[in-house]
């Protein structure tokens, strides 16, 4: 293995490896996934703006990339780390390889690292910044350019769509609202599946454009950042709240929490991975989520709000899901994907859906 790339930390420590991708230098936040599988929808989650993500999984891109697969058709990550990079893939869906993908879209990869040492030092340190460089420059130039880069606050500006679009699905009974702010095409595909025409628009979108529109319901989405960087949003929320069901995603579920009057806070290590343990305390069932974020609702300043807890994380105890029943407002920290429901699809959206139900009753019986 013939070294030509190398990972330097804020911290000093660096790391010798092999480029893949885009020949290109980058200073971003580095997290860890804990996920075996997935690295596509990884790589193409707009969640991941701004950081480079070190797979905690050995064997990345054996599978190659699946034209399905994808989670937004321009991925924003900041850069991968691997063990063990395959670029000749065995699969009979994949049309591209990731290095083919990445390279495309001007994002660098570095393997034949220890990830298991960058993990157990970001899980024992925190999130740290970090430059994937020439193996030519020097520890002390490349901790130069870390301190000189500028921590960013524009990434949901950067994976936001500019313009209103369309998913329509046939025979379908409820119109929603999707406010995106990183949205993965999964979820706008699941709300196709249980019957919604989605309508998606930027998040800078004012209440009286969306009021227009007519929906019996708003979806908002995951995103990437703090959500304190998009105050616009949560604006949005206090005048949307009580007019129309609303349910948020990660980001979303922050940025609810927020235009509640609660508080949110940074997380030492975010959860990021597949196999995420989360207490219903509804029926107390414990259900195994997919999760990627860095920020939590701090659960005392819920007090007063009229948000309820009604998911719990099992490692930490952070607050996994707040809903006011009242307000047909709900949240979750983790992808509702994950976690099935009586139809085949999530019981989160079988939620939302009889929300907009009970609501476009009251609407009609009112406008009778």
């Amino acid at each position: 293995m013939e070294y030509n790339k190398k990972l330097v930390f804020e911290n000093g420590r660096e790391f010798l490896g092999v480029g893949f991708g885009a020949d290109v230098e980058t200073v971003q936040e580095v997290v860890f996934d804990t996920s075996v599988v997935g690295y596509q929808e990884i790589m193409s989650d707009p969640t991941y703006c701004g950081q480079i993500v070190c797979m905690t999984y050995p064997l990345i891109g054996n599978y190659g990339l699946a034209d399905e697969d994808y989670e937004t058709k321009t991925p924003k990550i900041g850069g991968f780390i691997v063990r063990d990079y395959n670029d000749t893939p065995s699969n009979f869906r994949y049309t591209k390889t990731l290095s083919q993908e990445l390279e495309e879209n001007g994002i660098p990869g570095i393997s034949g690292v220890d990830t298991r040492a960058i993990t157990r030092m970001i899980r024992n340190e925190g999130n740290m910044r970090a430059i994937i460089t020439d193996i030519n420059v020097s520890n002390e130039e490349a901790q130069e350019r870390i301190s000189a880069t500028s921590i960013a606050h524009d990434h949901v500006e950067r994976v936001s769509s500019k313009k209103v679009w369309y998913s329509r699905t046939p025979n379908y009974k409820y119109n929603v609202v999707a406010i995106d702010c990183g949205i993965k095409h999964n979820i706008i595909r699941s709300l196709n599946e249980i019957g919604c025409n989605v309508t998606i628009v930027p998040y800078t979108t004012s209440c009286e454009t969306i009021m227009g529109m007519r929906p019996d319901g708003i979806l908002i989405s995951n995103g990437p950042g703090d959500p304190a960087d998009v105050p616009c949003v949560v604006e949005l929320i206090k005048n949307l709240q009580g007019k129309l069901p609303i349910f948020g995603i990660d980001l979303g579920h922050q940025l609810i929490a927020l235009a509640n009057g609660a508080k949110v806070y940074k997380l030492k290590v975010g959860h990021r991975g597949g196999n995420h343990p989360v207490r219903n305390l509804a029926n107390g069932k414990i259900e195994i989520a997919s999760q990627n974020h860095d920020h939590a609702v701090c659960e005392k300043s819920l007090e007063g709000t009229g948000l309820q807890v009604t998911h719990i994380n099992l490692l930490d105890g952070t607050v996994e899901g707040i809903e006011n029943k009242d307000q047909m407002v709900f949240s979750v920290q983790f992808h509702p994907g994950s976690v099935s429901g009586s139809r085949g699809v999530s019981y989160l959206y079988e939620q939302f859906v009889e929300n907009m139900k009970e609501f476009k009753t009251k609407r009609g019986a009112t406008n009778a």
